[in-house]
């Protein structure tokens, strides 16, 4: 989701500045591994990375993150946490939830023209087995296209309240994944508006699980977290930045500054913000949001970029005990993850002609081996429809082992989502991808599309979409 070719690479202190832009890398005094690669060891020094900033400006940290012994699904080895400062100034965390390599972009706030010196420590918060990180590739950047919505970036620092009062609980649930920022015009002339949303590992309240994957069509928790509106020199227009607060309510941003980047604090079990922090709240992020979400795509296109987050997303299920054991499509319990097909598609509502509650619309999938048995996204149940328009995602259980070959059809299937029906037809109008998960919870590449237009009504519930 990242554009790092349109990123202007920063050069090592001293290096010729050039031709072709340069990679950032530790030199092997600071590194203490192979060149390209920092290892940053529990109860070891911190490591340095030291760079040039040919301008003033947002800069960014890219590396492939792993900590050997990490493994999200395990209790006490859930991740390693390393801890990053500018110049003395702690600026960002990680959390490394893998022992496999996980490319990871973070944030490193404004940085002026001249020398800078990043410094990664191993932190606390760190799961008991974890002992290592390894960050290879290292290297700094300042990104040309998306520095207006780097500079306006939230920072967000963990949840430290209930339900454990742990203030290191986003090392081990509901951690924050990956980031990107939205823009559309505002009203003055020049000016537009930046939203920005994060990806986080779960909700620990909130929707259920098996609500979030007939509705949603995953298990992580996606929010908006902060809005503002910026004039055509890229100033925040004062009075307008807002952020997505407790209850989901948008409340008027109050609280302090680092630069343009608003402090917000993560303060409830389903990840919505406040604005004021707690004190002494030890884990702040400030994730990469140069990323977008492309036009008429709905928002876990996002993760689709990120393959690892599903697996990360599954390993968490497991973990909290959430993942049903044999899985069975027959009930409501979310299985093994690697049993559903992801799907997307596009719906929008047309006008009702009576009283009642509106038209959702779920997918059913029939197989080969047994066409009369229909597999519901939303396992019959009304409420777990999908009544929002434009381009949504959800997943439909099928038996252990079924893959793309095995399906006979896809079926859209409108249902009211509540009592009554307002008679409001429902247009289906395309399946953006459908796919299983592979052996290792990622993304198997979509083989599952469709473009053309259904209306469902009363008279007619249901429609084959796509077939083989």
């Amino acid at each position: 989701m990242r554009s790092r070719a349109r990123h202007a690479v920063l050069a090592v202190t001293g290096a010729v500045l050039a031709g072709a832009p340069l990679s950032l890398t530790a030199s092997p005094a600071h590194a203490a591994g192979p060149p390209g690669t920092i290892n940053v060891h529990r109860g070891g020094p911190a490591r340095s990375l030291p760079f040039t900033a040919r301008r003033d400006g947002e800069a960014l940290i890219s590396f492939s993150a792993s900590a050997p012994g990490v493994s999200w699904v395990r209790r006490g080895a859930e991740s390693a946490v390393v801890s990053i400062a500018v110049d003395g100034h702690h600026v960002t965390d990680l959390v490394v939830p893998s022992s496999d390599p996980i490319p990871r972009s973070l944030g490193l706030g404004h940085v002026g023209r001249g020398r800078h010196k990043v410094t990664l420590r191993f932190a606390k918060g760190s799961a008991p087995a974890a002992r290592r990180v390894t960050l290879r590739h290292p290297r700094v950047s300042m990104p040309d296209a998306e520095a207006l919505a780097l500079r306006h970036a939230p920072v967000v620092v963990g949840r430290t309240g209930w339900p454990t009062g742990d203030p290191y609980q986003n090392a081990t649930t509901d951690t924050p994944l990956v980031a990107w920022h939205e823009t559309r015009p505002a009203a003055a002339p020049g000016h537009q508006i930046i939203e920005y949303s994060v990806v986080w590992s779960n909700e620990d309240g909130g929707t259920d699980t098996p609500a979030l994957m007939a509705r949603w069509g995953r298990t992580t928790d996606i929010e908006w977290i902060y809005r503002v509106e910026v004039d055509a020199s890229g100033r925040r227009v004062d009075g307008t930045a807002v952020y997505q607060a407790p209850m989901h309510m948008t409340l008027k941003f109050t609280g302090r500054y680092e630069g343009d980047h608003p402090v917000l604090q993560t303060c409830t079990q389903n990840n919505n913000m406040c604005d004021v922090v707690s004190p002494g709240a030890p884990l702040r992020f400030l994730p990469d949001a140069t990323g977008t979400r492309p036009d008429g795509r709905a928002r876990e296109v996002v993760m689709d970029r990120e393959p690892w987050t599903y697996r990360i997303a599954a390993q968490e299920m497991v973990r909290e005990g959430k993942i049903e054991n044999p899985s069975d499509p027959a009930t409501r319990e979310v299985g093994d993850q690697r049993t559903y097909l992801f799907v997307e598609f596009a719906k929008t509502t047309g006008a009702a002609t009576g009283s009642g509650s509106a038209p959702g619309v779920a997918l059913g999938v029939r197989l080969k081996s047994d066409p009369s048995r229909l597999y519901r996204s939303d396992h019959d149940e009304p409420t777990w429809s999908i009544e929002r328009d434009g381009a949504v995602a959800t997943t439909v259980e099928l038996p252990e082992g079924t893959g793309v070959a095995d399906i006979a059809s896809i079926e859209a299937l409108r249902r009211p989502t509540g009592l009554g029906d307002n008679g409001a037809p429902a247009m289906v109008t395309s399946v953006n991808r459908g796919f299983f998960l592979d052996d290792s919870f990622q993304p198997q590449p979509s083989s599952v599309q469709w473009k053309g237009s259904v209306t469902l009504t009363q008279a007619a519930p249901t429609a084959v979409i796509w077939h083989p």
